[in-house]
Order: C-alpha cells, then sequence, then structure tokens
C-alpha cells in the first residue's frame, strides 16, 4: 500500500513521486491498489479535526517562534507559552494546536528501543495545522494510519521523537496505536543524519540487490550479494525468511563508513 505524503505543496519537488515510484519498482515493489496522495485527503483531516474540535481539544495558537524559542526550556517540547487557551485568537496566521494535557499517559514498547511514553505534560500542545494552513505530518499520519488499517508502523530512529506526539493524537481520536518498529538511522562522523542535503548521494536504482545487500548487513542481518540475473521477488524471500530485528535491537545509529561503494 503506497502513500505519497505530499501534503507542504510549496516545498513538493516536480517529478518527485515519479521517482519514487520508479525506484520502488526497480527494488521490486508494486502497490497492490491505488497510490493515495496526502494532497486528495484534506476532506478527511479536516473531519478528525471537527470531532477534537467538538471535544473542546483546538485552540488558535499565535505565539511566535521567537517567543517559543525565548520562553521554552533547553530539552523541553515546544508548546504554546502564552495564554492562546483562554482567548480566541483573531489572527489569520494562527496555528491550530490540540491540547493533549488533560489526557492520560500512554506507554507503548517500541519493539527495538524499548518503552516509549505518551507525557500529556511534556506533549500537551501539539500543532495539527499550520500557520500556512497545511495539516502538519504529525496530525496527517495519525488519521492516514487509521484509516487504512496499518498495523505496523517501521521506520528510521530519528522519527523516534515524533511518536509520542502520534500516541496522544491517537488517544484524542480514539485510535487504537499500531505496533511500532524504528530501525537504525546511517549517520556522518560528527553523528548527523546522512542525507542528500548533506552531500550524500540519492539511492540508485542501477544495482537494487547490491544496495539491498549493504543496507541488510548494516542492519546486521545476511547480506550476500545475489546474483544479478535473481528475480527481486526471490530475493525478498530470503531476505525476509532471514530476518532477524534482534541483530539491531536497541541500537539507533549505525556510522556511514559502513557503507561499501
Amino acid at each position: 500500500m503506497l502513500r505519497i505524503e505530499d501534503l507542504d505543496r510549496p516545498r513538493s519537488q516536480p517529478g518527485a513521486e515519479t521517482a519514487i515510484l520508479a525506484t520502488l519498482t526497480a527494488f521490486g515493489f508494486r502497490p497492490d491498489g491505488p497510490v493515495a496522495r496526502q494532497s486528495e485527503r484534506i476532506r478527511l483531516y479536516e473531519a478528525a479535526l471537527q470531532r477534537l474540535d467538538a471535544r473542546g481539544l483546538v485552540f488558535p495558537c499565535d505565539c511566535s517562534r521567537r517567543e517559543i524559542a525565548v520562553l521554552t526550556a533547553p530539552g523541553q517540547e515546544t508548546q504554546c507559552v502564552r495564554d492562546c487557551r483562554s482567548r480566541l485568537s483573531g489572527r489569520s496566521d494562527a496555528c491550530l494546536r490540540v491540547a493533549l494535557d488533560g489526557l492520560e499517559p500512554v506507554q507503548i514498547v517500541d519493539r527495538s528501543l524499548g518503552p516509549v511514553l505518551f507525557d500529556p505534560v511534556a506533549h500537551r500542545d501539539v500543532i495539527i495545522r499550520r500557520r500556512d494552513g497545511i495539516f502538519s505530518y504529525h496530525f496527517a499520519v495519525v488519521v492516514d494510519d487509521a484509516d487504512q488499517g496499518i498495523s505496523d508502523v517501521v521506520r528510521g530512529a530519528d522519527l523516534l521523537g515524533s511518536t509520542p506526539w502520534q500516541l496522544g493524537l491517537q488517544k484524542a481520536l480514539g485510535i487504537a496505536a499500531p505496533r511500532y518498529l524504528h530501525l537504525p538511522v546511517v549517520v556522518e562522523p560528527d553523528g548527523s543524519k546522512l542525507a542528500k542535503s548533506r552531500r550524500a548521494l540519492p539511492v540508485s536504482d542501477l544495482n537494487p540487490r547490491d544496495t539491498l545487500a549493504d543496507v541488510l548487513r548494516l542492519l546486521g542481518q545476511p547480506g550476500d550479494r545475489a546474483r544479478h540475473e535473481q528475480p527481486m521477488g526471490d530475493y525478498w524471500r530470503a531476505a525476509i525468511a532471514a530476518w532477524d530485528p534482534g541483530a539491531f535491537r536497541g541500537v539507533d545509529t549505525v556510522p556511514a563508513p559502513l557503507l561499501t561503494q
């Protein structure tokens, strides 16, 4: 099931979706149904927003980024820092936040990195619609996962910090949390995530079997380079049969120098 997360239209690059589809095809993935695009699911997010608003949880917040930066303690999650809850902002550029501080705490166990806690004191004011009117990533994926019946979320450990916000939104919307598994992220020598913005090349479609072998080895899995004539389906079946999440349990980063050329 393929979902294109293209809500941030001003930042969407022309041709990005075509490139994503081409890469997935090269690596042996083919959607089982129509491609879902978040930009075409706005009514779904609006309906979820109305459900939260009916519970009295939504409030407009016009705190500036500067105010939040100055008044937020180091290590503290960003939140409303003024009295926006008690007054209705008349500004058209206010974002919409959800007050989660009245909810009960939620704890899950990530299948690799252990306990993850939604603390309503720390994660109290998640943004669900930005000042420019675009629904937030946290909000959209929670609504999408529930609507599409997603049972397991597997993603990079760099998104572990987003999970408590999503647990809180799931709680507010009465949605059951899926199972989570956060994979190690490939990092530069200074600890920053390997990224195209810093000089890393995009994933190449030319030798998918070799690339998959490299990635599997980074995750502690058997990663023998396959014969280039081997069908991708056979490659995946062998990789799935040998898959062992215990090989990277508790590991959130992998150094980039381990990647082969």
